[in-house]
Order: structure tokens, then C-alpha cells, then sequence
């Protein structure tokens, strides 16, 4: 069968590392790619925005299945797009996407489904917001802005001030554009954050195993935010915690997205905290993690081809659970110098000849290309290292000597890495 990829980042690079194994695939194409990528699938030099270009490419190459990996495609439409042209999709409508589209709707959802999540309100206006904070006793508290921010759009702020002066820059001068035109302004909640990754056809669910994001930039959770600077998977998990995970979360707000006439087909991924209380829901997003997919990914031990028909066929209830390889993975990512604000790009990219990789060891690709030979940096998180090990320490002794043999101007990496959860296990 011929598979097309939508996306060029880490993600992706893991899915067509993970694709391109299946004995079932036959040409693997990926839209955009990037030179990591280009080792396994055939780049094809179309943006991820482009949805009516993407699916033009679908139909003239006769693609049986396309997978989509960010989030911006599928809140523009493209999995409605490519069911009109009668082109199997991996991926919500844009009517389901906006559970990570907005979460205005996403936290209203929530409420109406009594789905437990951190008390908020929401808020379009500068002087209603300040007025509520002003009301407030409680600090820290989070403000979000509703829209996508490219993991930019949640910042904890620790006092009335702090937060006051972020509610003025989302709303008055759009300093995350119309992303923040609307803004939650949520409860901060002690625990611990995991990440719960779910395939589903909007009928049965199959969770996969949990992971840990590590998002602050820099080593002890400080620094800005990002799209995420490494993983560790899986988490320890109470049983209780799995199973109050899965029947008071992910089927409650399936079968929400259903009686709301917006079946989720895809995967369903749940940012959660393990608060005194219990799991509640943080935020979720539409589609596989970055950098969760790498980490996660690298202990898939089936083939995941069969598990992408399903979920886009409707038949995942026919489908076993996952086997998962029984190691550990952790995943480390490299940035480029200024990341998240300005990263500088055009910088050359040494040592990735000098990697053994194999099955339990992988470099996967992000912002690189290509220049005269040589691959050269051109985002902002440029690639992740991600390692198996009999435990974590192995994992992350891995993970951190093969991204030391990786060498660019500027580098930055988190040293840290798995480090609170060495701590908890001795």
C-alpha cells in the first residue's frame, strides 16, 4: 500500500521510521519531510498547511491511507477534505481537532461532561480578566491562550502581577496573534504531569503506554516554555490512577465528542496531572505528541500500519492492545540557540556519522536539511536522541552519549532528563 505523511518534524520522522518497517507499505511518502526523514520515505515539497495541495497529491498518486501529524492541518480541515475525495485519513474532522483547537471549547466540554479538570474561567475581554484576578486569593495560577501556540500558550504565573501583565499582552497587543484572542485562566493544581496517548475510531480506545514531557527549556522545570525538550516512557502509574485514566477520562469525552457530533477518530492525547484528587485533565490535543511519538514509538513492538487502518476504517475493536518492548526509553531533544523565541538556524550539524543506530537507538529529525552535503540546523528543536535501556539510568546514559556526539554552535539540551523519577525510585 502507498502511505502519505503529513508533517516534517521529530514526530513525523519517528511515524515514517515506524511506517517504513511494515512489511504491508510499499512507497511511503512524506509532506514535507526533512533530510532525517528523507533516509526512509520520499519527500514530497508540499507545506502541512497546504491541505487542498496535499489532498490534490493524495488522489494523483492514489494514496491508501493518509497520516497526519500535526495539529494545524487538522484543525484546517484536511481529514474532512480527504473524505470527500474518498481518501482514507489517520486523523480527526476539524469539528473533532477542535478539542485542541480551542480550549475554550475543550475545558467547556469537560465541565459539561463533568470530566474532572481544574476550576477556570474564560475570557476574550482584558478588564473582565484582571477584574477576576483581581478577585483572587490563590496564586499561582495559569493563564492559557485558547488557541494553538506551538506549545507556547500556557504560562504558570506565581502572582497577581506576573499574571495581570500576561492577560494585557494575549489580549491587547496579540502577542500569540489571534491564538490568544481568547484566554483561560485556570486553577493551578499540585502533582505530578504525564501525557496518556490513546488510539480510537470514536467507538472503542486503545491507550498506549504513559509518557512524561519534560516542557520548560531548561534543567529544573525553568525557562519558557516549549514544544518540548524530552520524554521519558513509560511512567510509573498507580493501577488505580490507569484505571480512573481510562473510565472517568478518555470514554467519558469519546463518547462526549460523539453525542456532540463530533466523532474522534485519531489519536487522543491527554495532558494530565495526578493531583491529591485523582487524574484530572490539563489539556488534550488531537494528534500524537512531540517529542511523545519518538519516545513512545521506539517501544511499539507491533506493527502500527494494521493499528492506523483500524482507527480509520472503524475497526479498532477488532484489533489486540499493543505489545510494548518492556525497556525503557528516553528521549532527549536538541535546540537551536535562541530557541523558543529566535532560533538561529543555518548552523552545521556534526558527529550524526559517528551514531550506531539500530532499533533500540534512534536520531530523529526535526528543523535539519540538507545544504552541499551537510546537514545544517533549521528550526528551533533540530532533533531528538531517543534510547531504549533495562532501566531508566541505562536509558538515559544512552540517550545523553549519543546526543554528546551530536555537535552544533549553540546546542541546547536539558541535562535532566528523567532525573525526578531516578530520584522517586530510589
Amino acid at each position: 500500500m502507498k502511505i502519505l505523511v503529513v508533517g516534517g518534524g521529530g514526530r513525523e520522522h519517528a511515524l515514517c521510521w515506524k511506517i517504513a518497517k511494515s512489511p504491508k507499505v510499499k512507497h511511503l511518502f512524506c509532506a514535507p519531510g526533512n533530510a532525517g526523514i528523507a533516509q526512509v520515505a520520499q519527500c514530497v515539497p508540499i507545506s502541512a498547511r497546504d491541505i487542498a495541495q496535499i489532498a490534490d497529491f493524495a488522489v494523483r498518486e492514489k494514496i491508501d491511507l493518509v497520516v497526519v501529524g500535526p495539529e494545524e492541518p487538522l484543525c484546517a480541515g484536511l481529514a474532512d477534505l480527504l473524505q470527500k475525495r474518498e481518501i482514507r485519513c489517520f486523523g480527526p474532522s476539524a469539528a473533532a481537532a477542535e478539542i485542541e483547537g480551542s480550549k475554550v471549547f475543550c475545558k467547556d466540554l469537560l465541565r459539561r461532561h463533568r470530566v474532572p479538570t481544574p476550576g477556570f474561567q474564560t475570557f476574550n475581554d482584558t478588564n473582565q480578566a484582571i477584574a477576576f484576578l483581581e478577585a483572587q486569593d490563590e496564586f499561582p495560577i495559569v493563564v492559557k491562550a485558547s488557541g494553538l501556540a506551538a506549545g507556547k500558550g500556557v504560562t504558570i504565573c506565581n502572582d497577581r502581577n506576573e499574571a495581570k501583565l500576561l492577560v494585557k499582552k494575549m489580549l491587547e497587543l496579540r502577542s500569540l496573534g489571534d491564538a490568544g484572542s481568547q484566554i483561560v485562566i485556570e486553577e493551578f493544581v499540585k502533582g505530578s504531569e504525564i501525557s496518556v496517548l490513546a488510539l480510537t475510531d470514536g467507538n472503542a480506545i486503545l491507550p498506549l503506554e504513559p509518557a512524561r514531557d519534560h516542557k520548560r527549556l531548561k534543567d529544573g522545570d525553568a525557562g519558557p516554555n516549549t514544544g518540548g525538550m524530552g520524554v521519558i516512557c513509560p511512567v510509573p502509574t498507580p493501577h488505580r490512577f490507569r484505571l480512573q485514566i481510562e473510565q472517568q477520562i478518555l470514554l467519558p469525552v469519546v463518547h462526549a465528542m460523539n453525542r456532540e457530533n463530533r466523532k474522534f477518530k485519531g489519536v487522543l492525547y491527554a495532558g494530565l496531572i495526578l493531583s491529591p484528587k485523582g487524574p484530572m485533565v490539563l489539556e488534550f490535543n488531537c494528534r500524537f505528541g512531540d517529542p511523545e511519538a519518538q519516545g513512545i514509538l521506539l517501544r511499539f513492538a507491533d506493527d502500527i500500519v494494521p493499528y492506523l487502518e483500524a482507527v480509520a476504517d472503524g475497526t479498532l475493536e477488532k484489533c489486540e492492545g499493543p505489545r510494548f518492548d518492556p525497556r525503557v526509553s528516553v528521549t532527549v531533544v536538541a535546540a537551536s540557540p535562541g530557541y523558543p523565541d529566535n532560533p538561529e538556524t543555518g548552523l552545521p550539524i556534526a558527529g550524526l556519522q559517528s551514531i550506531d543506530e539500530d532499533d533500540t537507538l534512534r536520531v530523529f529529525h526535526a528543523g535539519t536539511k540538507l545544504s552541499e552535503g551537510k546537514f545544517v540546523t533549521t528550526g528551533g528543536r533540530v532533533l531528538a536522541v531517543s534510547a531504549l535501556g533495562a532501566d531508566l539510568m541505562e536509558a538515559r546514559a544512552r540517550a545523553y552519549d549519543a546526543m554528546d556526539a551530536i555537535k552544533f554552535v549553540g546546542k541546547q539540551i536539558r541535562r535532566d532528563i528523567g532525573i525526578r523519577e531516578l530520584a522517586d525510585a530510589t
